[in-house]
């Protein structure tokens, strides 16, 4: 899979990630109102906002995209079944290594758990396989591609961290002693690292390679030494100090040709074929009817 197709899978999640929050932790809070008959979801001085009025809205803006996301997920899911398409677990799992080594940000362990980006990167996987199935690309055309982007299908020793900065070693000696005694990491970060934008995150980095050019060389030196689930001993920066936590450790490896070949040979057929990667392709083979009509079918 290229970094643009990695780069719009994660946008898609991104959004779909948003889209989940709201179907699943804001509709049940507005079912339950409805349950309780209440008519009213906030007032302003003497104006209400009615509950319908609410609802509707969140329909317009988002209701939309969520379903078509929910029915594309169910069409690809079935004509996957129906052509005996499928992909490895390898597959899946190297995707996902490719795509937390070069786009991990902070935060990302906080809205998604491994079992639902996997779930994700099988969807477009599946698709992607689907769109491709009839399109034959040479031997040669793939060994070529392998052999001027291997850079590709390397990935780094990457390690996924939470920082809590200080302005002193004392300090920073301070919340180790804290967190031997059973306060949390994320708290802790919250209520007292200096890096505004990681506190929000509970001290979430994402993940940090070598490759990072912005990453101190401390923290690399640091999380090298750190066994998964431990924290770190006072780390000097160029700004003052901080104490690390490994959440995980994914260990460098260069793939080899035989090992994507199946991936390259999905990108090269894609660029074949021009075709938009959307399981609307197979809306109407599959009897898709929906609510917002036959017409954004095409």
């Amino acid at each position: 899979m290229s970094k643009q197709k990695l780069r719009a899978i994660i946008a898609g999640l991104a959004l779909l990630n948003l889209l989940t929050i709201l179907i699943f932790v804001i509709w049940p809070f507005i079912a339950s109102k409805i349950t309780l008959g209440e008519e009213t979801a906030a007032k302003i001085g003497s104006k209400d906002i009615s509950r319908e009025a609410w609802i509707n809205e969140l329909e317009k803006r988002y209701g939309k995209d969520v379903l078509e996301e929910m029915v594309d997920k169910e069409v690809v899911g079935q004509a996957a079944k129906k052509y005996k398409v499928t992909i490895s677990e390898d597959e899946v799992d190297r995707e996902l290594k490719m795509m937390k080594t070069m786009y991990g940000t902070a935060g990302q362990n906080l809205s998604k758990s491994k079992a639902q980006w996997k779930q994700e990167i099988q969807s477009n996987l599946l698709l992607e396989k689907l769109l491709t199935k009839d399109v034959t690309v040479s031997e040669a055309t793939m060994e070529d591609y392998y052999e001027n982007n291997k850079d590709i299908y390397r990935i780094p020793t990457t390690y996924h961290i939470s920082q809590i900065t200080t302005s002193t070693k004392d300090q920073a000696e301070q919340i180790i002693k804290e967190l031997n005694k059973g306060v949390s990491f994320p708290v802790l970060a919250m209520e007292k690292s200096l890096d505004e934008f990681t506190a929000n995150q509970g001290g979430d980095m994402g993940y940090i390679s070598q490759d990072n050019e912005q990453i101190s060389k401390a923290y690399i030196s640091a999380a090298e030494k750190l066994k998964v689930g431990n924290w770190s001993q006072p780390v000097e920066t160029d700004e003052g100090w901080a104490v690390l936590y490994l959440h995980e450790k994914i260990d460098g490896r260069q793939y080899s040709y035989k090992e994507v070949k199946e991936q390259i040979r999905r990108q090269k057929a894609l660029e074949q074929i021009q075709a938009p990667v959307s399981g609307k392709i197979f809306w109407d083979e599959f009897d898709v009817d929906w609510v917002y009509g036959s017409e954004d079918q095409k």
